[in-house]
């Protein structure tokens, strides 16, 4: 089994157009695993891209806001339609992303072809209570799919321990993979020269990811250090205008809007100092290895679950973002000290290694085959044995 070529599906209820993390997850993975030779198939809500080959649009969706996010879920697919798919593929593995739809990937579970192994990766953590119980909620409308996985990795060890504790299932950790190789290639940016320091916020500019705090913050360091910074606010939300008029005059701010992906690299090779304040409902933070990756002199991120999984063991890189005061002495801080920020860019830059598509992607790839061996039948597996 070990040199076969997979034909691998990943299961998403989302679309592929959105660029979220999920999507990033997936497309990452499946790139890698393309290049290794493997057959990789997207059984995936309605998409309208044509840039990704086996791209298979199973279902359309309606957005809610679930998680303090604006989240697409499928309505019922066809079930005609998935198991003619499915029986004309065979699909070695799917690869589900948890936690997921009854209408969509719950139909493609349960009518998967025996000897089919089913994997899941788990991505979530709840932005509050409430959240939490409604996924126990969903954990009831999913019923016995759960456990039809073979084998189920989360992204970070706050998401094992949601996904025991909600599901009840057992996760192994396996965390989020980009490509390093593609983030070092970011350039600083001519525009946003070395005369100012900058800081750099990505993200969606909605309330969970701490924009308004971090303009709150920005607005009481003190006039000298602003005066050596300009802070850039790349993304696109519902918070702009409000976020726009809570600016001081006297701050240099600028909003870059929404930042394609081939641009990513080089806004995040321009920070001095990489800021990404949620604060919470995280479960990883991809968006941190990528700054780091990308060569931001320092990353710094709120201190939530997913965040210190990535962060923790420098303690000076996670603050309390709902905490003016705490905010603006982090700023303050890494604004002054360009030691600390050289000494913190050296430990990013060592590891972020670990987060390489070339270090997880094997690890993905023995989990396949594990599950896979799972399904053998007996006397298959008793004869691999003896022999």
């Amino acid at each position: 089994m070990s040199s076969k070529m997979l034909k691998i599906g990943f299961v998403l209820d989302d679309t592929l157009d959105k660029p979220d993390g999920v999507q990033q997850h997936v497309l990452t993975v499946g790139k890698w695993l393309t290049e290794q030779g493997h057959e990789v198939h997207y059984l995936v809500a309605n998409t309208v891209r044509t840039d990704i080959d086996n791209i298979h649009s199973l279902g359309k969706f309606v957005s809610l806001h679930y998680n303090k996010n604006n989240v697409r879920t499928p309505v019922p697919a066809s079930r005609r339609k998935i198991k003619k798919l499915l029986a004309k593929h065979q699909f070695d593995v799917l690869h589900v992303q948890l936690p997921y739809s009854p209408f969509l990937s719950k139909q493609i579970i349960n009518n998967a072809p025996e000897g089919t192994a089913i994997v899941g990766t788990f991505h979530i953590l709840p932005a509050s209570r409430l959240h939490g119980y409604s996924n126990r909620a969903l954990k009831l409308l999913l019923g016995k799919s759960l456990q039809k996985f073979d084998k189920i990795v989360a992204v970070s060890e706050p998401a094992v321990h949601f996904a025991r504790r909600a599901y009840g299932v057992s996760a192994e950790y396996l965390p989020n993979p980009i490509d390093i190789n593609i983030f070092r290639a970011g350039k600083r940016i001519p525009e946003f020269n070395a005369r100012k320091l900058n800081i750099v916020f990505l993200g969606r500019l909605v309330k969970r990811k701490g924009l308004l705090e971090l303009i709150d913050a920005y607005n009481h360091i003190s006039d000298d250090l602003a005066k050596k910074t300009r802070l850039l606010i790349c993304g696109k939300g519902p918070l702009k205008q409000r976020a726009n008029h809570s600016v001081r005059v006297d701050r240099d701010v600028k909003f870059l809007g929404f930042v394609p992906e081939r641009d990513k690299p080089n806004y995040l090779a321009s920070a001095d100092i990489a800021v990404f304040p949620s604060t919470g409902g995280e479960s990883f933070g991809i968006v941190l290895i990528e700054a780091m990756a990308a060569g931001a002199k320092s990353v710094i991120g709120g201190h939530n679950p997913g965040y210190a999984s990535i962060l923790a063991p420098q303690p000076y890189l996670l603050f309390d973002p709902s905490s003016r005061e705490a905010f603006v002495e982090q700023l303050e801080l890494f604004i002054q000290d360009d030691k600390l920020r050289a000494r913190m860019h050296d430990w990013q830059q060592l590891a972020v290694e670990q987060y390489d598509i070339s270090v997880v992607g094997p690890k993905i790839v023995k989990l396949y085959k594990e599950a896979m061996a799972l399904n053998e039948p007996k006397d298959v597996v008793e004869l691999n044995a003896e022999s």
